[in-house]
């Protein structure tokens, strides 16, 4: 078998409304799929990690710097492609978009191996450890609004996400320490007592503001504190979780085991949160999980994006071993976004209708049975909203 095309798709729509995080406003929906052909006619699909403008310049890496390295290659040899392409692409970028594109073309190689054996992802990785996964909801997104009418927005959204069945659920920071706060309340107030919350800054805060907002989630019970301050602060990092209760959480913005060993030495996590779509793919998220549980730091991966991301984080999830062990173990969550998502509801010609499993089972979501990714996006879809690059 012998790798014939690698396709790139850029899909695009304009959303309803506006959302926000601490670092910008955005009105589109972007998802950036990558397709490879085989002379056998065996299909794979991948995704890469990047909104809008990165989507569009990480297509020409996949089609103009990655696809001629594995044209011919055999699909099967996916761990020998991945360090071929990593190692032409060292001086480059060890991180950022190359590894972006190199994870969308790993993860479809997966699909097409896991085809090949007529096994789901997570059989080929060692069996599913559990055949469903709890699903957090998160929302809560900054918009062009006054404090009070994001307070009491939150605190609805929040009973809303809780009422959806989900088994928890986040929220957005990034007005300013003593507004997030506030914001932090309205949550608390909107989901109440017992029900777990956990709050993103996406890394705004100088190691004192996220003291002054960390020590206000502590008391107010949240669950984790993700991105507090800049990925490349590991020493905020160290000092936040040595000087906090409430878990420190991170790591998305890592991109292989290299960046991941040194987070991991410098002990500022209490949760590891990679990204599939970005790391390096399958093959790098597995070498990264193994650096994780060394330090016995557990995992809660960071999704976003496509059914294609989805469905890849559910595999990962049901593969992933129970850290420490026991009768009632430590177990993973699916983090899913609430907000208005197209490529993720309707991609699929068969959906994944994660909000409708959630609803009917609790908060659960079923592991997919069927061989590689166990997806077929409709092609149809994917012309009435890609575009014209």
């Amino acid at each position: 078998m012998k790798i014939t095309h690698v396709i790139s798709h850029v899909l695009q729509y304009d959303l309803p409304s506006e959302l926000g995080y601490s670092q910008q406003y955005y009105h589109k929906r972007t998802a950036h799929l990558v397709e490879i052909r085989t002379d056998e006619g065996v299909t794979g699909w991948g995704e890469c990690f990047g909104p809008g403008n990165v989507a569009v310049a990480n297509k020409g890496i996949v089609e103009k710097v990655i696809q001629p390295m594995i044209l011919g290659d055999d699909p099967m040899d996916r761990d020998v492609i991945w360090h071929k392409v990593y190692n032409l692409l060292r001086d480059h970028g060890q991180k950022g978009m190359p590894m972006q594109s190199l994870s969308g073309v790993d993860i479809a190689l997966w699909d097409i191996a896991g085809q090949v054996a007529g096994l789901p992802i997570h059989m080929l990785i060692g069996g599913a450890h559990r055949d469903r996964v709890p699903a957090y909801g998160y929302g809560m997104m900054l918009k062009r609004e006054s404090l009070n009418d994001h307070v009491a927005r939150f605190r609805d959204e929040a009973a809303a996400i809780r009422d959806m069945g989900f088994a928890a659920t986040k929220m957005k920071l990034g007005l300013g320490p003593r507004d997030d706060v506030k914001l932090a309340q309205a949550v608390r107030d909107g989901v109440g007592e017992g029900f777990r919350f956990m709050a993103d800054a996406n890394h705004c805060y100088t190691t004192a503001d996220a003291f002054y907002v960390g020590r206000a989630l502590e008391e107010l019970d949240a669950y984790w504190f993700e991105e507090p301050v800049a990925p490349e602060d590991l020493d905020g990092y160290r000092e936040l979780r040595a000087g906090l209760r409430v878990n420190i959480s991170g790591g998305e913005a890592e991109f292989n085991r290299w960046g991941w060993r040194q987070i991991l030495e410098n002990r500022g996590l209490d949760i590891a949160q990679p990204e599939v779509c970005a790391i390096g793919g399958i093959s790098e998220y597995l070498r990264v999980l193994a650096l994780c549980h060394a330090h016995f730091t557990p995992v809660v991966n960071h999704v976003w994006g496509s059914a294609v991301a989805v469905t890849t984080n559910l595999h990962l999830l049901a593969a992933m071993p129970a850290l420490p062990g026991g009768l009632f173990p430590w177990e993973p969550m699916l983090e899913f976004d609430t907000t208005d998502n197209k490529f993720r509801d309707d991609l699929l010609i068969e959906p994944l209708d994660i909000q409708g499993q959630v609803k009917a089972s609790g908060g659960y979501v079923a592991i997919p049975d069927k061989p590689g990714l166990g997806i077929q996006p409709d092609r149809d879809f994917i012309k009435r909203y890609e575009l014209d690059l």
